[in-house]
């Protein structure tokens, strides 16, 4: 079984299927070995709502493209080992077999994707696909903070597109 993916369209400006997506999603999960019992929130906003999230969390002024929100540091699942004092009234010990594997949040702006498509992905369609896996491949612990991390990252992210967004169309 996948991952469990949520999505939410919370703008107007362009259209977004979101099906299609969390599908994509799934795959690039499942692809990286990440599969039932993991969960992953993905929000297409609109550009005030993405400059003000770019802005809070990153000091960046403006609209971005694409922005991944981790729940922690560290992953947390079957591993994790949850305070057990913790569990909120009127509830029982946690059951570490009931802990779902919190991947985090990929906040994407389909207005930024629409206007940097033809120089970048070259489409809408193929922009918004390499955002999410970007933006996944983020949340699992990737980087292009120098040129070899870079390098390692858009290699994968080109693999990822080629078996699971460029290939949808036989599968």
């Amino acid at each position: 079984m996948s991952a469990q993916v949520f999505a939410a369209d919370e703008q107007s400006d362009r259209p977004v299927d979101l099906a299609r997506w969390v599908a994509l999603a799934e795959r690039v999960l499942g692809d990286r070995g990440i599969g039932e019992g993991a969960e992953l929130s993905v929000m297409f906003v609109d550009e005030t709502s993405i400059a003000g999230l770019n802005e809070r969390f990153l000091g960046r002024k403006g609209p971005t493209d694409v922005l991944s929100f981790p729940i922690e540091d560290e992953l947390i699942g079957p591993g994790h080992v949850p305070d057990q004092e913790a569990s909120g009234p009127g509830r029982g010990p946690i059951e570490l077999e009931e802990v779902p594997l919190l991947i985090g949040d990929v906040v994407i702006c389909p207005e930024v994707a629409w206007r940097q498509a033809p120089e970048h992905a070259g489409n809408y369609d193929d922009e918004l696909a390499l955002l999410l896996v970007h933006g996944i491949l983020h949340l699992l612990g990737m980087d292009h903070e120098d040129a070899s991390e870079a390098a390692t990252m858009e290699a994968l992210e080109q693999q990822l597109l080629d078996a699971h967004h460029r290939g949808e169309v036989s599968q």
